[in-house]
């Protein structure tokens, strides 16, 4: 079996073929709002914000593992490298799944090193950022909000995408 493990629009917008698709996790990562979008969801120079994994060998991410088993898994992945493009590489991670099986997964993470990593901020500026932002793929505040949906109709509970949907929300409201 070849998985694909998301943790971000992955989840809630795959965009691929696959067999299967189960929730999953990675040991020793975090997501984070920590990647800034230059094209899909915002521009070069207003970037929006996306998620990363960010190394943490107290953390666990939550995300949903696809199968791409008997699926052209070299189109996928070509697919994906130009989706996951403005920083983000291939990475190959050991995964779990709520039944205790495990299984090693390629996943894309956009290290601290490359040129839209923004890194950590106060939630108020992130939201401000994210409020401001659009790109090809959309206004980034749809892009917190359906992970935080999505994560959410998925059981997981990642309670830094929940607080900056709250704040992100809150400014939607309150214009």
């Amino acid at each position: 079996m070849a998985w694909v493990f998301g943790y971000g629009s992955l989840i809630w917008r795959p965009s691929f073929a696959y067999a299967s698709a189960r929730s999953a996790r990675v040991r020793g990562w975090r997501r984070r709002f920590w990647q800034g979008s230059p094209d899909h969801r915002g521009t070069p120079h207003a970037p929006g914000r996306v998620v990363t994994l960010v190394e943490d060998e107290s953390a666990q991410c939550w995300g949903v593992a696809f199968d791409i088993d008997g699926q052209d898994s070299q189109e996928i992945f070509d697919a994906l490298d130009l989706r996951e493009s403005g920083g983000y590489v291939r990475l190959t991670v050991p995964i779990e799944f709520a039944d205790a099986s495990s299984a090693v997964a390629l996943t894309y993470y956009a290290p601290p090193e490359n040129d839209n990593f923004l890194g950590p901020a106060p939630i108020s500026k992130i939201a401000k950022q994210v409020r401001e932002s659009s790109g090809d793929s959309g206004d980034n505040v749809e892009y917190v909000l359906r992970l935080a949906d999505a994560l959410g109709r998925a059981g997981i509970r990642d309670d830094d995408v929940e607080a900056l949907a709250h704040a992100v929300q809150h400014f939607v409201d309150n214009p």
